[in-house]
């Protein structure tokens, strides 16, 4: 009799065990047809966007030189948005633009990253809040090679196509390259590719350089880098 309960409660286990591994591979198959369906959207969206204009210039700070460029650059094209993130001092972009006659209305500076890849966490939703399809990434040739890889991981999986421009330098710019800092950076990208699906972080320091209120700027004090050529 016991032999028989033990059998029964075999046979039933057996069943049970059948019966849901039966429904975890085809919950297995689901999500392999969900993210191969993602991956076919989002390689035909960057495709088309590939073919598009540019409609956002996003500068990583480092380096005054880049947002020189990138003045230049907003003079040729005005209508285009610029996003900031973490560049020099706030008075020392609005000079840099005033000294270029170039438009201040379209120019965004986020001041919470701390790191490349915050530039893209933070400036990720940023970018998407203004509808960006194609986005210049200006840098440094130094920092190129990993902000570039950085950038088509991060906002390719959110269907912005990355086109980079590399700034000429006098010197060495801040951001210093190490071939484990790379390897660590891609890693915790293509985590954040995921989670960044679900997730969005917001940065509560962003301004606008229209609103840069220099007189305030002049009475703290500021300072910026000799290479930007700016007298005060």
């Amino acid at each position: 009799m016991f032999h028989k309960f033990n059998i029964n409660l075999l046979i039933h286990f057996r069943a049970k065990f059948h019966k849901s591994w039966r429904l975890l591979q085809k919950l297995w198959w689901g999500l392999r047809i969900l993210l191969i369906s993602w991956l076919v959207i989002t390689s035909i969206a960057l495709v088309f966007a590939s073919l598009q204009p540019v409609d956002g210039f996003f500068v990583l700070g480092g380096s005054i030189r880049r947002e020189i460029h990138v003045a230049q650059l907003a003079k040729q094209s005005p209508y285009i948005p610029i996003l900031i993130s973490r560049g020099s001092q706030d008075p020392c972009i609005w000079l840099i633009f005033q000294r270029e006659g170039a438009d201040l209305q379209q120019v965004n500076l986020e001041n919470c990253a701390n790191s490349t890849f915050d530039n893209f966490y933070y400036g990720t939703p940023i970018l998407q809040s203004w509808g960006v399809h194609k986005v210049k990434l200006i840098t440094s040739s130094t920092h190129t090679f990993r902000a570039k890889l950085m950038a088509q991981i991060i906002l390719g999986c959110h269907r912005i196509w990355v086109e980079s421009e590399v700034v000429k330098e006098k010197g060495v710019p801040a951001n210093h390259e190490y071939w484990y800092k790379t390897i660590l950076d891609i890693i915790r990208s293509l985590g954040w590719a995921v989670l960044s699906q679900f997730i969005y972080p917001q940065c509560p320091h962003i301004t606008k350089l229209i609103d840069i209120d220099m007189s305030v700027w002049e009475q703290k004090g500021f300072h910026c880098e000799r290479q930007g050529g700016l007298k005060r």
